[in-house]
């Protein structure tokens, strides 16, 4: 198997402080962000869990899943998205006619429309720092350290060895799309 980059979000370390968003606006030069930061319960909704004084939360950074099985790439009628070779999915916005169907075909809601260029926008996961070696500008900045990026197909790097632990989950598995981002829940709920 090749490279194939992917990120684990570790929800235990993840303390809801954008630093990943405003990371990502500052290296799309002001567009973006492309990941956001949601407040959810245990249970992955909207809102914190629990009966007062003991509710929970916990925070979910969403972001492009950079697929296996990208429905976006299939969905664009002119190949304006494309999957590199080492995972990232990426547009080419001057191919990109802002018809949307990538926005109508991705089910993690992860390609915005940008109405200033009325282009589709997304998460590339930085190739332009990934060919140069370095990490995406999110998880460098990211303050929890909850961000991990690497080869998740190299089985003696840490992220398989994370991926192989039990109670990593996924988003959207239904999806069938084989996301490259990883979720690792909590260990204990997060007093509020």
């Amino acid at each position: 198997m090749g490279k194939q980059y992917g990120l684990i979000v570790d929800q235990e370390r993840c303390i809801g402080c954008e630093a990943c968003s405003v990371a990502c606006r500052l290296e799309n030069q002001g567009h973006g962000p492309y990941i956001r930061v949601e407040t959810v319960s245990a249970e992955i909704k909207d809102k914190p869990s629990g009966i007062f004084p003991d509710l929970t939360l916990h925070f979910l950074p969403r972001l492009c899943q950079h697929c296996a099985n990208p429905p976006c790439v299939e969905a664009c009628p002119v190949e304006a998205l494309n999957k590199r070779p080492d995972g990232p999915i990426v547009l080419i916005e001057d191919e990109c006619t802002g018809c949307r169907a990538c926005l109508d075909a991705c089910p993690y809601e992860a390609i915005s429309f940008n109405d200033e260029t009325q282009k589709a926008s997304k998460c590339d996961l930085c190739v332009n720092r990934l060919d140069q070696g370095l990490e995406p500008f999110c998880v460098t900045c990211c303050e929890g350290q909850a961000l991990h990026f690497g080869n998740i197909n190299d089985p003696k790097s840490e992220m398989a060895r994370w991926i192989a632990e039990p109670g990593l989950f996924q988003l959207n598995p239904q999806a069938k799309t084989r996301p490259s981002v990883y979720y690792r829940p909590p260990k204990k709920p997060r007093p509020l």
